[in-house]
């Protein structure tokens, strides 16, 4: 006896048959793809944090170039010396430290939780430097990135990533003469104040040629994504400030 396929029922069962169907097949393929999702971010972090500390393929100018996938495990290994985590003015070493999600950590602090500060130590042609993952708001959506310094916390390097920012606007902040900007910008003043670097359209400083004015020059109109930019720097490089004067103590003693 043939299905009478006009009926209501028949719809309601084939939606339903679908649906089961559908979503089988999608748990099925995101529990297959799990690992090597999770593998791609490993990667994609490692990658940025070592773009941040100048470990990268750049050769021109306008260049954004990551150490390879095949190469970045041992790149990794090789000029992150020690991966920190801070939590209560206590930093621990911990060397899965660049898989702490910052969103989460982030809303874990604006519940009265302990969050969990990321900071990684790196080692290149005998320098230090210090990279701290950061995390904001842009005009569309989230926008991140990495922040490489030294021991006084003046900026050796960026990395500025986003999630939705408008093309050749907000999504600028990725571009190489954005990031560029902000090598050798003091994040504390002469007094030893956290006054962080704000993202400024009157900034009469185009080439960015003043490193002591605590400014870089804004993206043409992209003033709320700059205004992100400036936000996450001034609000999660802060709190790395402790750390900073306690490596300062213990280089005097």
């Amino acid at each position: 006896m043939a299905m009478n396929t006009d009926k209501n029922s028949y719809t309601v069962i084939f939606a339903i048959v679908m649906v089961l169907v559908v979503g089988s097949l999608l748990a099925f393929t995101a529990a297959t793809l799990k690992p090597n999702i999770a593998e791609n971010r490993r990667m994609e972090k490692q990658q940025n944090i070592l773009y941040a500390m100048g470990v990268n393929g750049n050769e021109g100018d306008g260049d954004i170039t990551f150490v390879s996938t095949d190469k970045v495990a041992s790149d990794f290994s090789k000029y992150i010396t020690k991966q920190l985590v801070i939590e209560n003015g206590v930093a621990k070493e911990d060397n899965e430290a660049y898989l702490i999600d910052i969103k989460k950590e982030q809303a874990k602090a604006k519940t009265g939780g302990t969050r969990r500060l990321p900071l990684f130590v790196g080692e290149k042609d005998g320098k230090t430097f210090y990279i701290a993952p950061i995390r904001g708001k842009g005009l569309w959506d989230a926008i991140w990135g990495y922040v490489a310094m030294d021991e006084n916390m003046v900026v050796q390097g960026t990395f500025f990533d986003h999630a939705g920012e408008t093309p050749g606007l907000g999504a600028n902040i990725k571009q190489r003469y954005f990031m560029d900007d902000f090598y050798g910008e003091k994040l504390l003043t002469d007094a030893g104040v956290f006054k962080g670097i704000t993202v400024a359209k009157g900034n009469n400083d185009p080439k960015n040629e003043i490193k002591d004015d605590y400014e870089v020059d804004a993206l043409a109109g992209a003033t709320i994504t700059g205004d992100g930019v400036t936000a996450m720097i001034k609000k999660d490089l802060r709190l790395y400030q402790p750390y900073f004067e306690n490596l300062k103590k213990l280089a005097s003693n």
